[in-house]
């Protein structure tokens, strides 16, 4: 997972893709998955991403022919992500290295196409927690220079808070997970379930997702961008000490 998000496009939607990518794999394609903030209540087309899974029965060079890159190099032209492309087997073998990811798939998706292959798959505890340590220390690295390169410049600060906040989020969400608790839907009570069990003020967090949801202009101050900082300090903290047999 990166910082930062491409704005949702108006190129092309999820099911203007389908046929395409039915075309263009033919009996190859297994399913089309819809997942992350599109699938689920806090999605927001100037800040959220549209996350689209591919799954395939076979991937060699034969399915990653010019015709699939056409389609993916439109998709992400009208400023999507690109697609997360493998093959079933893999999918459901991936659990343990992509413990958050998945986690979060399963939680919430929407099926395009095909058939769903998530019956049985379940989240070690011990994975996630390993893959959320690694994860929050990470993205507290990458805020901290991101930070440090947008200086004093208010405009900078604003779209960094903004392009950092979903990733966050799935890591939120992990984290209650990893804790045993089904995450809350919202970005306002899943930041202020977080802040709760970590320990941070989540006024700066909510700012932004009123932000993201233009619902307030965002006035970046030393303190927000310090609360903000600070909760992604606390995550990382927090998980750093959480024993996984919890």
């Amino acid at each position: 997972m990166a910082i930062g998000n491409a704005q949702q496009g108006t190129g092309m939607t999820p099911e203007a893709l389908v046929p395409r990518l039915v075309s263009a794999l033919g009996s190859a394609l297994d399913g089309v998955v819809l997942f992350g903030s599109a699938a689920g209540h806090e999605h927001h087309g100037a800040h959220s991403d549209v996350n689209v899974l591919v799954l395939l029965s076979r991937l060699g060079a034969t399915e990653l022919s010019p015709a699939f890159a056409a389609v993916t190099r439109d998709w992400t032209t009208a400023g999507h992500s690109a697609p997360m492309v493998m093959t079933t087997d893999e999918f459901r073998r991936s659990t343990d290295i992509f413990a958050i990811e998945i986690g979060d798939i399963l939680a919430r998706h929407r099926v395009l196409h095909g058939r769903v292959p998530f019956d049985g798959m379940t989240i070690d505890r011990a994975d996630l927690r390993l893959q959320l340590e690694q994860e929050a220390m990470g993205k507290l690295l990458k805020l901290r220079g991101a930070i440090l390169g947008a200086g004093s410049d208010v405009e900078r600060q604003r779209v960094l808070l903004a392009k950092s906040f979903s990733t966050f989020m799935v890591l939120f969400r992990a984290l209650e997970r990893l804790c045993g608790a089904e995450p809350p839907a919202g970005y306002d009570a899943l930041v202020a379930a977080v802040a709760t069990r970590v320990g941070f003020d989540p006024a700066p967090w909510q700012a932004v997702a009123a932000y993201r949801r233009g619902a307030a202009v965002l006035d970046v101050s030393a303190s927000l961008l310090g609360g903000y900082l600070a909760g992604a300090e606390k995550l990382a903290a927090y998980v750093d000490v959480y024993p996984v047999e919890a």
